[in-house]
């Protein structure tokens, strides 16, 4: 992992206090036994998709996994969300280690740390409501609301911009970006500290990501939430990060600040997956930034209205 070193224009200033971490993993490895070959006596490979990764998630920050497909962002993703057992290493919630967790402690990790999918469309029931999908987790739990899940629901739906009359449709109701509001709704249910964000916008078109990185960003403010957004879209990410590490062939290649990572990568990895990113004409960026100025709009802002269909519903 490269390091990233103060550079002080003037006398150093007093450190400030770093957040506790949420979450925190240490030397994760994830490996997968291969077979190759035929007859009685194949020949066994171990592969390593996740090799020694540590990482610390900020409390009410986001800490953004990025890389190439099949780098280990999603494996590590999994596993520290708990729904893939790693090989060998650690993770804990806010100091407590969490790598085995059972029964009650279990149930209570899975309360604090939620996830939001990638397929908006595939990771909701479709033969349940919105309303089932949404209180699952609290039936899950063992929660009770005052007024009832129905209620509870309907404000979620309301927080994340769609109707709440439609708790009783079904998903395929629903546009994508929709159908993504009601699994962040479903997150939300149970109170989490921590959101894993495992490409949770890149099946959106372009218009619908923004509008839910705008709510993922109001919800942070709101509530306080942790994020870990694994994603491939350096656009995106610089968007919504406070800390960024770069995983190549199952490693943290690099980790940082946003602008560290992005303004001052040390990595030759880095550099390269920045340089990819198509880049705009200097004196057309500049005039845009001109005009966003004279609109009021801060610089690189994603807005946070909504677009509504007829129903009242956001896209």
């Amino acid at each position: 992992m490269s390091p990233h070193d103060a550079r002080p224009d003037g006398p150093a200033a007093p450190a400030a206090t770093a957040p506790e971490p949420f979450l925190s993993a240490r030397d994760l490895v994830k490996e997968y036994a291969t077979r190759s070959g035929r007859g009685l006596r194949p020949t066994v490979r171990r592969f390593r998709a996740v090799d020694g990764v540590s990482l610390d998630v900020p409390t009410g920050q986001t800490l953004s996994i990025v890389g190439e497909s099949g780098s280990g962002k999603s494996t590590t993703a999994r596993i520290i969300a708990h729904l893939l057992d790693p090989t060998s290493g650690t993770f804990a919630l806010r100091g407590e280690d969490m790598t085995h967790a059972k029964g009650a402690a279990l149930r209570e990790f899975r309360r604090q740390v939620q996830v939001v999918f990638q397929d908006p469309a595939s990771s909701l029931n479709p033969r349940h409501t919105v309303e089932q999908i949404i209180s699952a987790p609290l039936r899950y739990q063992g929660i009770t609301t005052p007024g009832g899940h129905g209620r509870l629901v309907r404000d979620l739906l309301d927080r994340v911009g769609l109707n709440p009359d439609h708790a009783q449709r079904y998903p395929a109701q629903f546009s994508g970006g929709q159908c993504q509001r009601i699994g962040i709704a479903r997150a939300l249910a149970v109170g989490p500290g921590l959101i894993v964000c495992d490409e949770a916008v890149s099946a959106l078109d372009v218009t619908v990501q923004a509008r839910v990185i705008a709510l993922l960003r109001d919800l942070q403010r709101e509530r306080g939430l942790s994020y870990v957004f694994i994603a491939h879209d350096l656009a995106v990410v610089r968007q919504l990060s406070d800390r960024v590490a770069v995983m190549s062939s199952g490693e943290v290649v690099e980790e940082g600040t946003r602008d560290d990572v992005f303004e001052r990568p040390q990595h030759p990895y880095t550099r390269s997956l920045l340089d990819a990113v198509p880049r705009i004409d200097p004196e057309w960026d500049r005039r845009r930034s001109a005009a966003r100025a004279a609109a009021g709009l801060a610089p690189g802002s994603l807005g946070t209205g909504a677009v509504r269909t007829s129903d009242g519903s956001a896209a």
